[in-house]
């Protein structure tokens, strides 16, 4: 039964972040907004709600491993599993902006994690505040640079084609409803993962790290997969590079202001298999697959992430 409900309540977090990011985006494009700091900041971060509502619920209840466990593992799914099956089906090709910009963003973040667990094996306020601060720095930056790429190029700012708007009424309903369905669903999924935990005589930690950072990188998983059927493996990879960085600064940093986070079960050997995992993307867009994620390459992400499962049970 507790197996059941975590399986609907994850559907309930995933359908709530999907109404919250439509009812967002609309809201967003009522106020003029422009499209491409939509995508950057509230669609970036709708496809990171799920982590964020289960970290957030796990911290103030007082399972602060399965808080860090999930984002640590969701980060370890996201690069060898998710980048791993979408290379099989199609080779992704780094662009410079991949490489200058977003993995070395990427691996600041990691680093990040890694430097606050490494000073005293957990996250005070004040740590989460200074990747609160990343966080904000990072958009800030990526704002300014895409304004002037924008302002350079001779192609329209915006979408010239009209776009169908979502009905001013529908906006606050689908954003209420988004909200209710992210609240009440991640309530049932912590206490049913933690009931799941106890049953397999497992810890929070494990459970955290395997089961639920896998459900809540499910939208994630789904729209790489729809990127890749749709022939454009590049927005798989920045899909995930955008996610695993809003998972430590924002997710993570959010969640130890607020109530600060013990590892308990999550080891630093997790900490560094997600520290190798992004070194490895590095690693391959400047010397291994010479600017390609090859098929090769994602066969042996998928058989690091199945190594690194192996292990943990």
């Amino acid at each position: 039964m507790d197996f059941l409900i975590l399986v609907l309540s994850l559907a309930l977090i995933i359908v709530g972040s999907v109404w919250l990011t439509d009812g967002s985006v609309a809201l967003a494009e009522r106020l003029r907004v422009p499209q491409f700091i939509v995508g950057l900041t509230i669609v970036a971060v709708g496809t990171s709600m799920p982590e964020f509502v289960v970290s957030f619920l796990s911290a103030w209840s007082g399972h602060s491993d399965m808080a860090i466990g999930n984002i640590v593992g969701s980060n370890i799914f996201n690069i060898f599993l998710i980048l791993g099956v979408c290379a099989l089906c199609m080779p992704i090709s780094f662009t410079k902006t991949n490489i200058r910009r977003d993995i070395p963003m990427c691996i600041f973040a990691t680093l990040a994690l890694l430097a606050v667990t490494l000073l005293n094996q957990d996250i005070t306020r004040f740590e989460g505040l200074l990747l609160l601060v990343g966080y904000v720095a990072m958009i800030y930056l990526t704002v300014r640079a895409d304004r002037r790429a924008m302002a350079q190029s001779d192609a329209p700012q915006e979408d010239e084609q009209p776009k169908k708007r979502m009905p001013a009424w529908r906006i606050p309903i689908w954003i209420i409803l988004g909200l209710g369905g992210l609240i009440w669903g991640g309530n049932l999924f912590v206490t049913s993962a933690t009931n799941v935990a106890h049953a397999l005589g497992v810890s929070e930690a494990v459970i955290a790290i395997t089961l639920v950072a896998g459900g809540t990188s499910l939208p994630e998983l789904a729209s790489s997969l729809v990127s890749i059927i749709k022939g454009s493996p590049s927005l798989a990879l920045g899909n995930v590079l955008g996610s695993n960085i809003a998972n430590i600064l924002l997710i993570l940093g959010a969640c130890s202001t607020v109530k600060p986070l013990t590892m308990g079960g999550v080891t630093m050997f997790d900490i560094y298999v997600a520290v190798a995992a992004t070194g490895v993307v590095m690693l391959s867009a400047l010397v291994i697959g010479r600017d390609k994620l090859t098929r090769v390459e994602g066969l042996l992400f998928v058989g690091c992430y199945a190594a690194y499962v192996y292990t943990l049970i």
